[in-house]
Parts: structure tokens; sequence; C-alpha cells
């Protein structure tokens, strides 16, 4: 956990350390805050409900409709209770562990010719934190891609988001954010 603060702290000390220098050439660095919302699709759907998270999310403008595009965050999916049939055929109750993590993503956006629309691809990493299951434990890869509207300084996406650890777990995610 102490890594993935750390991790998290550097991104975005380097990203407020280059933001004047951002804004003096490129006119397009941003930082803020960011509530998130997920529904939870295939086997994951089957043991965790809806989760929410929050963070910090920061943007860059390149050249030519590109950008850098970083969040570090928090993700909480609660356990659902749900059965399984033994070796016997009994069926079985059982809840899921709750998953608690520490999202780090950073990616590429890039927007239309139409200023409000953008796509966006993002990937990092999750750390697991508060688990007592050996598959909530440790770091899981994520890839995320999305498409979203951004005006003025809100930012609203919708994405897929799937993290790859032993299996995967994916989910459709609401993203929305506010740039200073």
């Amino acid at each position: 956990m102490l890594k993935t603060l750390s991790t998290a702290g550097l991104f975005m000390a380097a990203t407020c350390m280059f933001a004047s220098k951002a804004n003096a050439q490129l006119k397009g660095f941003s930082i803020g805050p960011y509530a998130e919302i997920g529904a939870p699709v295939g086997d994951f759907k089957d043991t965790h409900n809806s989760g929410f998270g929050g963070g910090l999310n920061a943007d860059i403008k390149l050249i030519m409709g590109l950008g850098v595009t970083g969040s570090a965050g928090f993700m909480y999916f609660p356990g659902r209770t749900y059965t399984v049939t033994d070796g016997q055929g009994n069926q079985l109750s059982t809840k899921a562990e709750s998953i608690k993590a520490l999202p780090v993503r950073v990616g590429l956006k890039y927007k239309f010719g139409f200023p409000l629309l953008y796509v966006k691809a993002e990937g990092g990493t999750a750390t697991f934190v508060g688990g007592d299951a050996e598959a909530y434990k440790g770091t899981a890869g994520i890839f995320a891609p999305g498409i979203g509207i951004r005006l003025l300084g809100l930012d609203v996406e919708g994405k897929y988001e799937i993290w790859f650890k032993e299996g995967n777990s994916g989910f459709f995610g609401l993203k929305a954010s506010y740039h200073f």
C-alpha cells in the first residue's frame, strides 16, 4: 500500500511540478477531483455489487487533439451473498469479500474535431488493500477504454474497465470530474 501511495504521490508531484511549464507552453494543464461508480459484469457481477470511488485526475494537452491523462484514487465494491453447489449437490450460501483498491491510471486522450467529445484509453495498476482472500491481495493490471464529453471544467466519461489478476474482473463505469 505504501508503494502505491508513493507512486501516486510522485505522479501528482511531477504533474504539479510541470504544471506551470505546461500552462505556459501548451495552455492545457488541468487537475481536479473525480467520483465514479462501477457496475460489475460477467462473473464479477455474480459476486459483487455496484461499486463507487473517487480520487484526483490530471490532464495535459499535447498536439493535434492528443493529451495525456492520469488519475489516482480509491475504489470499493461490496461483496454479494450468492449460492454455490458443493460436490454433494447441496446449495451453500456464501458472501464474497468486499474489494477495496487503489487504482493508479495513465493514458492517452484524443479530442475529436467537435471540441466536447473525446475517446480515451488508460492502463495502470490497482493495489488491493485490507483484503483477507488471496485473490484480493497484491496488485492487478488495469485497462480502461472510454468515451466522454468535457464542457468547461466538467468532464463526464463512460468506460469499460477490466482488472487482470488471476482472472478478470470487469465493470462499466461512469466517471465525473471537475478540472481547475
